[in-house]
């Protein structure tokens, strides 16, 4: 199921043994443009201070309460490697903040998560229990190493995480003219990949909102707040509208993959036909 990102906002993030917070912001990665943490603004217990929480301690949520909960304590949080989330923040961070709590580094494979599609598939054989505590505590040392080495490169390290809050309202190009801009975005419940970027194109035409999936991306100028698309207006302008907060089913995506002749993002046997 897909949610809207602005809902996951003011979400509360449950510990096992109390509230840490509520979700402020996520951070995604602008390469694959996959949901890698939360940013939660956490209580007067940790005086208000944002931290990063990873979708690999994240349970199953409770949507009618808005509520996530983790699987680390409060304590965890509190003694966790401490991230300026006003500033951008470095693979070197990640490391730290990763190898903190024994998580597998996500990047290094072909899918959203290592080799894979999901968050937990990445902790087969790493898990949580008694097993492989020595793994994780020896990659946590490792990673805390490697970060240590790699201080004075931390300034000029590249930065792929990028906020969701900040890509709002970003200008969307298409082959041949602007055509609107970012309103919200759709996030998959399970793998965190966002699917797409709900475009408001009123600014352009009395039009609609429309979908727009990352996959469709030429480049994003971060700079200069704007995203390029391998579209043109005009198939943007009869693609099918998105009514704003209702729950998007396969059949409404699969006429939009249709509608713009691409294949869609699920299995084969669900693909767009020809």
């Amino acid at each position: 199921m897909l949610r809207n990102m602005s809902d996951l906002e003011e979400y509360s993030i449950g510990a096992t043994d109390g509230l840490i917070g509520e979700v402020k912001d996520l951070y995604f990665d602008d390469q694959t443009w996959v949901i890698r943490y939360f940013v939660v603004e956490t209580g007067v217990w940790l005086a208000h201070r944002r931290v990063l929480i990873s979708p690999f301690s994240i349970g199953k949520p409770d949507w009618a309460a808005k509520a996530l909960p983790v699987s680390i304590t409060k304590k965890q949080v509190e003694e966790s490697p401490d991230i300026d989330t006003n500033r951008p923040v470095s693979r070197q961070h990640e490391m730290s903040h990763l190898g903190y709590y024994g998580y597998p580094y996500y990047w290094g494979g072909d899918g959203l998560w290592g080799g894979g599609s999901f968050p937990s598939m990445m902790l087969t054989g790493v898990g949580y229990g008694e097993a492989n505590v020595a793994d994780r505590q020896a990659q946590a040392r490792n990673a805390r190493t490697e970060a240590e080495a790699d201080a004075e490169q931390r300034e000029h390290a590249d930065h792929h995480l990028r906020s969701c809050q900040a890509v709002m309202k970003y200008r969307i190009h298409a082959a041949d003219g602007d055509i609107g801009h970012v309103q919200d975005l759709l996030v998959d419940e399970e793998t965190w990949a966002i699917r797409y970027m709900i475009v408001d194109t009123s600014n352009w035409w009395i039009g609609h909102h429309v979908l727009i999936s990352p996959q469709w991306i030429l480049n994003v100028s971060w700079a200069d707040s704007k995203v390029a698309v391998n579209l043109t207006r005009d198939a943007v302008k009869r693609a099918p509208p998105y009514v704003m907060n209702r729950q998007l089913d396969r059949d409404q995506e699969m006429d939009v993959y249709r509608h713009y002749e691409r294949k869609g993002y699920w299995p084969d046997k669900a693909a767009v036909p020809r």
